[in-house]
């Protein structure tokens, strides 16, 4: 059997990219194919703002497409299996290679904050010590670290603006929002089943549940 091949990919604190979810109907379930543009371009604002989502549902024959992005990591370095791997596709003028998958169940995905959503992506996600940890804490303890923040609601949202959002944020009653750091990285995986669990703020910010660290 051959292994797998791992990559990792370093310095990607504040480095921009683009999502286009294509969400297609299996069945009673909606499952989105996740289109990353990551190590293929930049994704300029200006050409990822001329996509447009209806003419890229009706061209790969989904339910829908939802624009995500532009975006900017927050974490500092990613390993896994990577795009060596995965197909690749083009969406106007950017080319993307698909991340992951997200499984919707019965309910077509529409936009909201602090909902919980499972993504399907074997990855380590890592932050070095001394990097700024933006943390959501649900009422029932759960801690959600954030990975990437989102210009599409706020396009004056930078790293330096993020610990600002303690006064920003309106999350549910007993979660809270907070910045600190560690003096040793935190190296985040999906869970035993290759599950990684997010949600977003509503400004559209990303971050993952710490369900296993390594």
């Amino acid at each position: 059997m051959t292994a797998t091949h791992r990559s990792r990919v370093e310095g990607l604190r504040g480095v921009r990219y683009g999502e286009i979810l294509v969400v297609h109907a299996d069945g009673q379930r909606f499952r989105a194919d996740v289109w990353n543009t990551m190590g293929l371009n930049d994704c300029p604002p200006s050409e990822f703002e001329l996509l447009d989502a209806d003419e890229i549902a009706t061209s790969n024959r989904a339910v829908l497409a939802l624009k995500n992005g532009p975006r900017h990591w927050v974490l500092d370095a990613i390993e896994g299996t990577g795009r060596a791997s995965a197909p690749t596709a083009r969406f106007g003028t950017l080319e993307m290679w698909l991340a992951a998958t997200i499984d919707f169940g019965a309910v077509l995905p529409t936009p909201g904050a602090y909902l919980e959503r499972g993504v399907a992506r074997d990855t380590v996600f890592e932050w070095y010590a001394a990097t700024p940890l933006h943390e959501l804490r649900s009422a029932d303890g759960s801690v959600y670290v954030m990975q990437a923040l989102s210009q599409a609601v706020d396009r004056d949202q930078t790293l330096d603006s993020l610990p600002g959002l303690t006064s920003r944020l309106g999350p549910p009653p007993g979660w809270t929002f907070s910045t600190r750091t560690q003096d040793t990285p935190l190296r985040l995986l999906s869970d035993e089943r290759g599950i990684a669990t997010v949600v977003q703020d509503e400004l559209a910010n990303t971050y993952q549940r710490v369900d296993r660290t390594d």
